[in-house]
């Protein structure tokens, strides 16, 4: 069957559309770094050694195969061949806490984890019970099966589990978010008129982030190229840009932020751009307005989350006199707006977002509540994710993002929740009470700062105790200030109120 075929059906799974580019473009790049890259022949030659080297390992249908690395060549060939094999691939954070991460190995069950140098050091004193590959070359290539190998065929349903990514987690046990098969063929499908078939497409983010997913999936499962950067750098970036003749990228709204404000920007030629994409953050429209005027290509902002639910989309290009909106629901999708009470709002009124569309979470990984939790449902029982934010729909049905619900921190495209960091922060014999809000940031959109009520007696400056959780917490998490106070303000019932909090920050930076 060829490609066109599978992808005009109800369903395919990504690797055997990567195994009819292979038989129909196998010349064309399907994945590069900054080091060598792979045809689509040799994509699906890898992706089958590494399927078979796993069912040779007695690595089944359904368990996790983690993989803690840099973004390569052969990070892809492992997560597709993962997938390949009927496994269900677990991307993890490098970021995170060495502790964060065995929990999270843990948590998955992943009786593998495929780790880079670095990252496998980081692991060393820690307990983990996976056996550990070394990424890197040539202990990977040692560890595949022999050129040639094809692992035994396996039947893909759509329900079964494509990826797990895990959303945060510094104590306790992290939170793990199950996607489909069905849901990223969701992703791929509704990517029809967006031209990934011939696309090559900068990845600058990191493979654990949906983000990064939502455009790399699609990318290949269409017969495009994908490029990958480990590090995001801006002016690296332009410059591979111009050199790969770049058509599409995803990018989050500081990389955006980064790239307009290198000196020469306008020097660099990209005008082989056909379409630029952002999502996960707050994108400002003076932004929007600078990107849309400065670099050729359709700007389109996605609003959405990784648990699915529904996704917004805004053309800024074709609306400019939207761009303080998010967009409206994208075909299939649909969003609801509802009260404390779980009722639906009147229109024009703000409410919590709740979504439905094809592209939705089969829940969290091993937690019925939690799962049980983010969703809502309507009279006729269909089932809605809770995005955690407020909203309002526009007289046109474009949605404008009010607040967040949940006091969610997003740094640099990276979610961040404050009750992770408040639970290390508590454990400091300085600290009696504390709490974490987001604090504006030029740099990374938004970044984490404390306040604290001190113990008395204990001899600990706030710089002292700041530094000490920094060092307890994973790389993106990190405390920018901390600050000692009298007294957290609360509401009657005992909530500390945040907004206030919000309000002394603008205070102290006047």
């Amino acid at each position: 069957m060829t490609a066109r075929d599978l992808l005009l059906g109800e369903f395919a799974t990504l690797p055997d559309l990567i195994a009819a580019h292979a038989q129909e473009r196998g010349e064309r790049t399907a994945v590069a770094d900054e080091q060598r890259s792979m045809t689509y022949a040799a994509l699906d030659r890898a992706m089958d050694r590494v399927a078979a080297a796993l069912q040779r390992d007695g690595i089944g249908q359904g368990q996790a195969v983690a993989i803690l690395a840099a973004s390569s060549v052969e990070y892809a060939a492992v997560f597709l061949g993962a997938v390949r094999a009927g496994c269900v691939a677990a991307p993890l954070s490098p970021s995170a806490t060495p502790e964060a991460l065995a929990a999270m190995i843990a948590d998955c069950g992943a009786p593998i984890l495929f780790a880079d140098a670095d990252n496998a050091e980081a692991l060393r004193h820690q307990s983990v019970t996976a056996g550990i590959v070394r990424l890197d070359l040539p202990a990977f290539e040692a560890w595949l099966a022999p050129p040639g190998s094809r692992p035994q065929p396996v039947a893909i349903r759509p329900q079964d589990g494509f990826n797990l990514l895990y959303s945060s987690g510094t104590t306790g046990v992290p939170k793990g978010i199950v996607q489909s098969h069905a849901m990223r063929w969701a992703h791929i499908g509704r990517n029809a008129a967006s031209g990934f078939d011939e696309a090559v497409t900068m990845i600058s983010t990191p493979l654990y982030s949906n983000t990064t997913l939502v455009s790399f999936l699609p990318t290949l499962g269409w017969g495009g190229t994908v490029v990958l950067m480990k590090k995001f750098d801006a002016r690296r970036y332009l410059e591979l840009a111009q050199a790969h003749r770049a058509t599409h990228t995803m990018l989050v709204p500081v990389q955006y932020q980064r790239l307009m404000a290198v000196p020469d920007f306008d020097s660099f030629d990209l005008s082989s751009f056909r379409l630029k994409t952002s999502t996960s953050a707050p994108f400002s429209a003076a932004l929007k307005a600078e990107v849309v005027r400065r670099w050729p290509g359709l700007l389109v902002e996605f609003y959405g989350m990784t648990e699915g639910g529904a996704s917004t989309g805004l053309n800024a290009s074709m609306f400019p006199d939207k761009l303080h909106t998010v967009g409206q629901p994208l075909p299939g999708h649909e969003i609801r707006l509802i009260d404390e009470d779980g009722r639906e709002v009147p229109p024009g009124e703000t409410g919590e977002v709740v979504g439905r569309s094809p592209a939705m979470m089969t829940g969290y990984h091993g937690r019925a509540e939690a799962t049980r939790e983010a969703e809502w449902h309507d009279s006729e029982g269909n089932r809605y994710i809770r995005h955690g934010d407020l909203g309002r729909f526009d007289a046109d049905g474009f949605l404008i993002l009010m607040d967040r619900k949940k006091d969610l921190i997003i740094s640099g495209g990276f979610n961040i929740y404050p009750v992770d960091l408040e639970a290390v922060l508590r454990e400091h014999p300085a600290v009696a009470e504390c709490t974490v809000i987001g604090a504006p940031s030029e740099a990374w959109g938004e970044t984490p700062v404390g306040f604290y009520v001190p113990h008395t007696g204990v001899g600990a400056s706030a710089e002292e105790v700041r530094e000490w959780t920094n060092a307890r917490l994973g790389k993106t998490q990190r405390l920018s200030a901390l600050y000692p106070i009298e007294e957290l303000p609360r509401s009657a019932i005992g909530k500390v109120l945040k907004r206030e909090l919000r309000e002394r920050l603008k205070e102290i930076a006047a």
